[in-house]
């Protein structure tokens, strides 16, 4: 996890090219967004390293003839900018003066980029320059699409691997690669190669074009200014500075004319192409939007399932059928297994084995303990370190992802389970984490697993839970606020742990303080919008059949980028924790939409049973009988925020609910 920035200043950006649709609008109410603020926020983000680069882009309008003047660049560092004299005379080849008196115009392009190592043996810090001046700041893993060694850090080997691109679809190229079939690949080709998170900045410095965007999940942020009238510059950065939202706590109501200053960039691989105007010299850059370079990517980005629509004879039974219904869905008889686990026999779909293969792969890959620079982190006893966290309700999403951990992560590491309460001992999620820990300790009586209760009193949260609107910015609703700081909270693994006497009873515990430093953190974002838990989906069910249930869940998953994941990468790591979704692995969403839907959800059946059924299956499988059958819990409810939230700000539940018709977002002007 890193946290990264980009300041544009002294260009023209021009959108006209691009679908982004923005104008120069006046903007919200000044804003003042300095290098410091940005710098601040990202290093809570990227604890190990900071670093910055700035590109001086300058061209001489006073020469006469327009083909020599030259469109030149320098990567210089903060340091080498305050010698301003010796820095003019670099740009200048030599020459005295200032740069209005020697007639350019100049542009300057700030890269800043903090730090979460997880792989490479080496520190690194960002940004990345090459020789050839291409400059890189990188937010992401990178799982598969490119070879990343063990002992290699990943944004190393993008940067290797980016440098050897060509210049098409930048500048105006069109058609076919010129440097295919020589080894070299274009940048919107290696960005969609990427499987796995990512957000990417990179200076190009052959084609003197800026490239940007986020992969098409939006697992990591990236949030934009578009200049406006009161603030010309063109910025993106990871979250959002504490500067950037104005300190009063003050609530209203949606009226439709409210400006972020920041928003949320759609998904997607943009260019902006420096060049100079030929009225009058200055600087402009062109903003275009790319395709992605990927087939199979494309697919996935469209959500198209094999079937969804299903014929009467193949909707009978439940979730536990029978050997016979199963047989008549599946002939083969490798298409059934039963799956035995303890004194209980349940008979499982290819489907679901096929889903608990891809979900095994998808954590394999996101708990793999590369050889890493620790930063100078170190440990008396192996046993004492907690590589990755679960962000842990008890409920089925994170039930799964804690017992497949169990299996993917070496045996002498300890799992630390993050569970958030605003009611105590009371909260459901408390009471559902409390019975998961031993259903968890029944199937792996061997994994030292520590449930991490981080209790909080949203009377006592002030400055929190201003710090967590800046981080939640440009999302501006009570629910997302609720849900951040949920989210901010459990990932800091601040609270207490209970330990068990050494006969492991669980009378006469004693709890005591403790901080999780488990720096992966597994969180199950994108379960529900694939496999159909949210109560909305049974409404849509009702309403539209089958296909009205495709048709929102296919909603879900196209705007999850904007309405969740954003969101919560920003929450998650503001703790220095890096947020990793297994359910949105690229190859665990192919899986799943090569099932027809009647096998991944039922909604003729009750809650419990029919939501989210291939995953209840999966749950069987892995011995969770328990938790195969608990109803569906989001995290601002189960941790009873939502409720103290409603009685602190609205006087009760009804009355919130009452003012939720109105859309009630957060003042920030």
């Amino acid at each position: 996890m890193c946290g990264i920035a980009l300041i544009v200043s002294g260009i023209r950006i021009d959108l006209s090219s691009s679908t982004l649709l923005q104008s120069l609008n006046p903007g919200p109410e000044l804003v003042t967004v300095s290098v410091d603020d940005l710098k601040s926020a990202l290093r809570r983000r990227g604890p190990d390293s900071l670093g910055s680069k700035k590109i001086i882009l300058q061209y001489n309008k006073n020469l006469s003839s327009v083909e020599d003047r030259e469109l030149v660049s320098v990567v210089t560092d903060d340091a080498e900018i305050e010698n301003y004299q010796s820095f003019l005379q670099k740009c200048s080849n030599g020459k005295a003066g200032n740069y209005n008196q020697l007639g350019y115009s100049v542009g300057e392009l700030q890269f800043i980029g903090a730090t979460l190592q997880l792989r490479g043996l080496n520190p690194i810090i960002q940004p990345f320059v090459d020789s050839y001046g291409n400059v890189l700041i990188y937010n992401g893993e990178i799982f598969g699409g490119i070879h990343v060694e063990s002992d290699r850090n990943d944004g190393e080997v993008l940067m290797q691997t980016l440098g050897n691109c060509c210049s098409c679809g930048s500048n105006g190229h069109t058609g076919p690669c010129s440097a295919a079939g020589h080894g070299c690949s274009s940048v919107p080709n290696v960005f969609s190669t990427i499987k796995g998170p990512w957000a990417i900045i990179y200076w190009q410095e052959s084609s003197r074009t800026l490239w940007f965007g986020r992969d098409a999940y939006g697992r990591r942020s990236l949030v934009v200014h578009w200049p406006t009238v009161k603030d010309s510059r063109f910025l993106l950065s990871s979250v959002s500075p504490f500067s950037s939202v104005d300190q009063s706590s003050d609530f209203e109501v949606e009226n439709g004319t409210h400006h972020n200053f920041w928003e949320e960039l759609s998904c997607g691989i943009y260019s902006l192409s420096m060049d100079a105007s030929k009225l009058d010299g200055y600087l402009v850059g062109e903003v275009k939007n790319h395709e992605w370079g990927n087939a199979m990517l494309l697919e996935l980005i469209k959500w198209e399932r094999v079937s969804f629509n299903p014929k009467p004879n193949e909707l009978h039974g439940s979730l536990n059928g029978t050997l016979e219904r199963r047989h008549h869905m599946y002939p083969a008889s490798s298409d059934i297994m039963t799956f035995e686990s303890g004194p209980n026999q349940t008979m499982i779909s290819l489907p679901a084995h096929n889903v608990l293969s891809a979900l095994r792969k998808s954590v394999m890959l996101r708990a793999s303990q590369h050889r890493i620079f620790e930063a100078g982190r170190c440990y008396s006893r192996r046993e004492e370190h907690v590589p990755v966290a679960v962000l842990f309700s008890g409920g089925l999403d994170s039930m799964i992802l804690a017992a497949l951990l169990d299996e993917c992560l070496d045996p002498s590491y300890g799992i630390d389970l993050l569970n958030v309460s605003f009611d105590g001992q009371s909260a459901p999620d408390r009471i559902s984490a409390k019975a998961g820990v031993k259903e968890l300790r029944r199937i792996a009586p061997l994994r030292r697993w520590k449930l991490v209760e981080i209790d909080s009193d949203l009377s006592k949260l002030t400055l929190e839970m201003k710090h967590v609107m800046s981080l939640i910015n440009p999302a501006n609703t009570y629910m997302d606020l609720n849900i951040g700081v949920a989210l901010w909270l459990a990932a800091s693994g601040d609270g207490w742990v209970s330990e068990r006497p050494s006969n492991n009873s669980d009378e006469n515990q004693q709890r005591l303080r403790y901080k999780s430093e488990a720096r992966i953190v597994l969180v199950g974002s994108g379960a529900d919008e694939q496999c159909a838990g949210y109560g909305r989906h049974r409404t849509k069910y009702r309403c539209g059949g089958w296909h009205g249930l495709n048709e929102e869940m296919k909603l879900d998953m196209q705007r999850i980028w904007k309405r969740n994941m954003g969101r919560d990468d920003r929450c998650i790591a503001d703790n220095g924790k890096e947020a990793r979704f297994p359910f949105l692995d690229e190859d665990v969403i192919r899986v799943l939409l090569d099932i027809p839907l009647w096998e991944v959800t039922n909604l003729d059946q009750p809650s419990g049973t029919g939501d989210k059924k291939i995953l209840r299956e999966v749950a069987q499988m892995l011995g969770l009988h328990e938790a195969a059958v608990l109803p569906k819990r989001a995290i601002q409810f189960g941790s009873r925020i939502a409720r103290e939230s409603n009685r602190k700000n609205f006087g009760s539940n009804r009355a919130a609910n009452q003012a939720s018709a109105g859309s009630v977002v957060i003042n920030r002007s």
